[in-house]
């Protein structure tokens, strides 16, 4: 496993951050365990969840099951650089959402309880609150600092603005602010590059992709359909809009012997802002399968020709990468 720094900060992660949204919905307890469990094994020591992963309201279902890993003891939680969330509806009552002081504290005893954990290494906001002034949230996340309960803050889903505001604000009160933003980012989804790259990388921010395969279009979307497996009705409908780049997009892959879905993920880990994509598995196969896009390099020629086919907001990137 490779290693690099997460954005500006002394902390060592993964290459590969394990997404663990389907852990309840999708996989049983039992199978996250060992998935996690392999992770580790791997070298994968970047987890990423939220409190409202397992998707019903006030559970934290996801959290829950990284909580019983954890109180399995054996260095689980010591070997583990935990990100969790905050912002999504944990209640009915009004203020049991988004970034006012009171859910942020709220939220984050809730979750240390849920992961049976005293810190949370990663608190990421999962949204911007338009409602809520940096004063206020920036003044909760240094309390949660000062009593270890948090180590690092981060963003996600923000413009570009929205992470120059936060940290010139973090800034005015000595106060380190975000390291890291989250974004959709995969060459399905490339508005980032416009303005949440240059902001992140301007600030020193490690970049963290979720969504690198964009729902499943680029892992070799269109053999799984040859090969009698069903897509959703969404799915269809993007495939039908992107055919012809998925075909261009498939042929490279096979032309090269690399799977698509390792080569999307290699596509990322080329961009030097990029920390680590989100890959949330399934199943064990997805997770170890994952694992050979840190071996993929890709040269100047094969990038200009995934421009070519995934073309950026802006056209080609510039430079290959030279943000």
């Amino acid at each position: 496993m490779e290693f690099t720094q997460l954005g500006r900060t002394g902390l060592k992660v993964s290459r590969l951050c394990l997404g663990t949204m389907n852990f309840g919905p999708q996989t049983s307890e039992e199978d996250s365990f060992a998935i996690m469990d392999k992770a580790i094994e791997l070298g994968i020591n970047f987890f990423d969840t939220a409190n409202v992963y397992g998707w019903k309201i006030g559970e934290g279902i996801t959290e829950n099951i990284v909580g019983r890993w954890f109180a399995q003891g054996g260095g689980r939680r010591e070997k583990t650089v935990i990100a969790t969330k905050v912002f999504g509806r944990m209640g009915e009552w009004p203020n049991q959402s988004r970034l006012s002081a009171l859910h942020i504290r709220e939220a984050c005893e809730a979750s240390l309880k849920r992961m049976q954990t005293d810190h949370i290494d990663l608190y990421q906001m999962h949204h911007v609150d338009r409602n809520s002034p940096w004063e206020e949230i920036w003044q909760a996340m240094e309390v949660l600092v000062q009593q270890g309960k948090v180590l690092y803050v981060g963003s996600s889903n923000f413009a570009g603005w929205q992470i120059a505001k936060a940290q010139e604000a973090a800034k005015a009160r000595h106060f380190m602010g975000l390291v890291c933003e989250q974004s959709l980012y995969s060459l399905n989804d490339r508005t980032i590059e416009l303005e949440v790259i240059p902001a992140s990388k301007d600030y020193g921010l490690g970049l963290i992709p979720w969504s690198p395969l964009s729902g499943g279009l680029l892992g070799g979307v269109l053999q799984k359909i040859k090969a009698g497996r069903r897509a959703s009705d969404d799915m269809k409908k993007e495939i039908a809009k992107k055919r012809s780049k998925l075909i261009a997009w498939e042929k490279f892959c096979k032309d090269r012997g690399e799977q698509p879905a390792d080569v999307a993920l290699a596509w990322l880990l080329a961009n030097p802002v990029v920390t680590a994509p989100i890959i949330g598995p399934r199943t064990m196969e997805q997770l170890t399968g994952s694992l050979r896009a840190l071996k993929i390099k890709l040269n100047k020629d094969a990038m200009k020709q995934i421009d070519e086919i995934w073309p950026g907001p802006g056209g080609e990137a510039p430079e290959a990468y030279a943000w």
